[in-house]
């Protein structure tokens, strides 16, 4: 239905209108009778033997959300009900902001791809909170925290302790998105001299909460091996749980469907779609090799065959998200991936 019906017609729109329009579509659904149980019944499936223990979490099953589609927080629940074992909300940043100049989001079909600069755009980490109290989520939720985009480098710190604090009584786990190419500065926040400032900080705060939150790095593909060697370094030292490989690209690999004029024509962003998952598989088992498999590992980028998410499990990641695959694929992909994976682990 999604790939013949509903795509056609969402594509026929820009990328954020087809985006409101979806999850007008959702809240919609949710003032339907039985709309969320025929939702359920056609795409969500019980996998036992896909049940995995990751960070002191129990997973359902190991394929999530990956964050940047539920930016604020309001539609965890209905994306459970496509069959996501887990659903990572935001980037979120502790005051709202509009992000950057519209249009800031491209298509690109013949590559399965998608070309992004946001700049984080939300609600702020109040709302989503206020939605996390109002409805009480029905599955694993991660919690993708980053900066004010006016806020310097050097107080960063402080917007990541602002939204972990009021975050931590209502999520399972914490994102710290340290990675994304569409805020001015951000990457540079993967510098050891930052990054160990604003973690030490957030790993500080966790000691005085009765229960424990996982806290994982999201990294860029983007990182030299001696940038990716510190921070997993750092990681192993320090206590992190784990990390997020990756985040999108500035790179341009893999686009063959347009000319280089027509992408130099959309400009900057962060890539992300089919182009990206050989250069994430990489990220995988990199930092699989590097850390001796002692940091768990959410794959993510490129995923779109169920083949595709095995195989970045069997390159060390203990899970998998997907979002471009969700775009293009549909959430039958969801549901054939765990088939997938149940039928060949048999």
């Amino acid at each position: 239905m999604y790939k013949h019906f509903l795509k056609p017609i969402l594509f026929k729109f820009n990328p954020e209108t087809a985006h409101n329009l979806l999850f007008k579509g959702l809240s919609f659904l949710r003032h339907v009778p039985f709309a969320q149980s025929i939702i359920r019944a056609v795409y969500k499936k019980d996998t036992p033997s896909l049940e995995r223990e990751v960070f002191g979490i129990r997973f359902p099953n190991p394929v999530g959300l990956a964050g940047g589609l539920d930016k604020n927080g309001e539609f965890y629940n209905d994306m459970a009900n496509f069959g996501f074992g887990f659903v990572e909300i935001g980037s979120l940043t502790p005051l709202p902001q509009d992000g950057n100049a519209k249009p800031r989001c491209f298509r690109i079909p013949g590559d399965k791809a998608i070309i992004n600069r946001f700049g984080i755009n939300n609600k702020g980490v109040r709302n989503a909170v206020e939605h996390l109290k109002k409805v009480r989520p029905e599955v694993v939720v991660a919690a993708n925290i980053s900066k004010n985009t006016t806020s310097i480098n050097e107080d960063a710190a402080k917007d990541y302790e602002k939204s972990f604090g009021l975050l931590y009584d209502f999520v399972d786990m914490f994102v710290v998105n340290i990675s994304c190419p569409n805020v001015v500065g951000l990457t540079a926040l993967q510098d050891i001299t930052f990054l160990s400032e604003i973690v030490d900080k957030l790993l500080d705060l966790r000691m005085y909460y009765d229960n424990y939150r996982p806290i994982l790095l999201k990294v860029s593909p983007d990182l030299s091996h001696q940038q990716l060697d510190e921070i997993i370094d750092y990681c192993l030292r320090s206590g992190i749980d784990g990390i997020v490989a990756g985040n999108t690209t500035r790179s341009r690999d893999g686009i063959t469907s347009i000319s280089k004029e027509k992408i130099e024509e959309i400009g900057n962003g962060g890539l992300s779609g089919a182009p990206l998952y050989s250069k994430n598989l990489e990220l995988v088992k990199y930092v699989h090799a590097k850390s001796e498999g002692k940091l768990p590992i959410i794959g993510v980028g490129g995923i779109m065959t169920p083949e595709q998410a095995k195989e970045v499990l069997d390159a060390g990641a203990s899970l998998v998200e997907i979002y471009s695959g969700f775009i293009y694929e549909g959430p039958a992909l969801i549901r054939n991936i765990n088939k997938y994976l149940e039928n060949t682990a048999k």
